[in-house]
C-alpha cells in the first residue's frame, strides 16, 4: 500500500481538485435537472480525461518545463498571451465561486457570517501555499482528497434505484435541446478543465526539482520507463477517482432533488441545503463538509496553475519549493488570484450564480488549449524521443474533437 501511495501524486491531486465546489454545483445541476440521464457524461469523459492529462504530465516530465513555458518556446507570443489570459480570468472567477461556496457551506453547518468564512478560507489557503515546503504541502493535499469520499457516503445513506442509474449510463433518453447541450458542455468543461492541464504538467516539473539529482527525461532518458509507468498509474487512478465522485454527486442529487421536483440548483451549498429535508441531516452534513474539503484542495490548484502559467510566460522563477523572496512574482500571482477571488465576493458581481457558467467557459476555452497541447506532444523538437504513443495520440485528439463537437453543437442550437 505504501508503494502504491508513493506512485500517486500530481495525478491524484489534479483529479480530486477537479471536483471543486464549482464542479459539485455543475454535477448537482445535471442530476437535479435530468435525473440519471446524464450519468453517461462522466463515464465517457474518463478515458478522454486520462488521455489529455497524461499528455500534459508527460510533457512536464520529459521537457522539465510547464505547459506555458513549452507554448512560449514553440508558438507565437499572441497564442501564448491569449491562452494564459483566458486561463487567469477563468481561474480567478472559479476561485471566487469556490471560496464563496465554501463560506456558504460552513455557514449552513455552524452559522456565522458567510463573507467572514470566505475571508478566512482565502487567507488560510494563501498562507499554506506561501509558507509550506512543497513536499509537505503535497502530503496535505493528498490527505484532503479523502474529503471526496463524503459523496460516496451520501449515496449509501439514501435509497437509489440502481437499475435506473445503469439505464441512464448505458441507454439515456434525452432530447438534445439547447438547454441539454449547455449542461453537457458544462459537465465536459468542469471535468476536462484547462487549469488541470497546467497544474499537472507543473507538478511533474516540481517533482523533478524536489528530488536531488533528478533531471527531465529529455536529459536523463534512462529513468523513462519507471517515470512514465508512474505517470500512467497516477493519472488512471486520479482521474478515475475524480469521475467516480462526479457520478456519485449526479446520482445523489438525482435520487433526492430530481425525484422531489427540485430542478433548479445554482450552487453546491444550495444542493446541500436542499438535501436536508429529503435525505436527512447526515447526508446534508456530509455534502456540506465535502464542499469545504474539496474547496481547500481546489483553490490552491486554481491559483497555483494561474501562477505557473504567468510566471512561465514572463520567465519568472516559479515553484512551491522556493521561498517567498526567491519567487516574489510567482507568489504575487497566487495572492492576486486567491485574494482577487475573495474580493469578487464583496462586489455586485455574484460569482455564485456564475458557477455553472464557469464550467461552460472552461469547456469552450479548453478546445484551443488542447489543440496546442496535442501539437506540442507530437513534435520531436519538443518531446525528443518521447513523443506521444499512437494510442495516446488518438485518445488525446478524440478528447479534443469531442469537446469541440459539444461546444459547436451548443452554439448551433443556442
Amino acid at each position: 500500500m505504501r508503494r502504491w501511495y508513493r506512485k500517486l501524486g500530481p495525478g491524484l491531486i489534479t483529479g480530486a481538485a477537479d471536483d471543486d465546489p464549482s464542479g459539485i454545483a455543475t454535477y448537482s445541476q445535471a442530476g437535479a435537472q435530468f435525473g440519471y440521464q446524464l450519468g453517461w457524461t462522466v463515464v465517457l469523459t474518463y478515458p478522454l480525461m486520462v488521455g489529455i492529462q497524461m499528455v500534459s504530465a508527460r510533457m512536464g516530465r520529459v521537457t522539465g518545463h510547464g505547459l506555458a513555458s513549452n507554448i512560449r518556446r514553440h508558438f507565437p507570443r499572441p497564442v501564448l498571451y491569449a491562452i494564459v489570459a483566458m486561463l487567469v480570468v477563468a481561474n480567478t472567477l472559479n476561485v471566487a465561486a469556490d471560496i464563496a461556496a465554501m463560506g456558504e457551506a460552513l455557514q449552513l453547518v455552524v452559522g456565522g457570517p458567510e463573507h467572514g468564512h470566505a475571508i478566512v478560507f482565502g487567507i488560510v489557503s494563501l498562507l499554506l501555499q506561501v509558507f509550506l515546503p512543497y513536499q509537505r504541502y503535497v502530503r496535505y493535499l493528498k490527505w484532503l482528497t479523502l474529503a471526496l469520499l463524503a459523496y460516496v457516503a451520501v449515496v449509501f445513506a439514501i435509497a437509489v434505484p440502481w437499475r435506473e442509474v445503469l439505464v441512464g449510463i448505458l441507454w439515456p433518453r434525452l432530447v438534445l435541446s439547447a438547454q441539454t447541450l449547455t449542461v453537457i458542455v458544462a459537465v465536459f468543461g468542469t471535468t476536462i478543465s484547462p487549469y488541470l492541464f497546467f497544474w499537472q504538467a507543473a507538478q511533474e516539473v516540481e517533482e523533478i526539482n524536489a528530488e536531488p539529482g533528478a533531471f527531465a527525461l529529455a536529459q536523463a532518458p534512462e529513468g523513462a520507463r519507471e517515470h512514465l509507468h508512474r505517470i500512467k498509474i497516477d493519472t488512471y487512478v486520479g482521474m478515475g477517482f475524480s469521475n467516480l465522485i462526479a457520478l456519485f454527486i449526479i446520482i445523489s442529487t438525482a435520487a433526492t432533488l430530481h425525484e422531489a421536483g427540485i430542478t433548479d440548483i445554482q450552487t453546491s451549498a444550495q444542493a446541500a441545503e436542499a438535501l436536508r429535508p429529503l435525505a436527512g441531516d447526515s447526508a446534508f452534513l456530509l455534502f456540506s463538509l465535502g464542499i469545504i474539503g474539496t474547496g481547500l484542495l481546489a483553490v490552491p490548484v486554481l491559483a497555483g496553475s494561474a501562477a505557473y502559467a504567468v510566471a512561465e510566460t514572463f520567465e519568472w522563477k516559479s515553484g512551491l519549493d522556493l521561498k517567498l523572496l526567491e519567487a516574489r512574482e510567482f507568489y504575487a500571482i497566487i495572492a492576486l488570484a486567491t485574494l482577487g477571488g475573495v474580493a469578487l465576493d464583496f462586489t455586485s458581481i455574484d460569482p455564485i450564480k456564475g458557477l455553472f457558467w464557469c464550467a461552460v467557459i472552461n469547456g469552450v476555452i479548453a478546445v484551443p488549449i488542447m489543440v496546442v497541447m496535442m501539437l506540442l506532444a507530437d513534435d520531436p523538437k519538443v518531446m525528443g524521443a518521447f513523443t506521444v504513443t499512437r494510442r495516446l495520440k488518438a485518445l488525446g485528439w478524440l478528447a479534443t474533437w469531442t469537446m469541440a463537437a459539444a461546444v459547436v453543437a451548443m452554439f448551433a442550437t443556442g
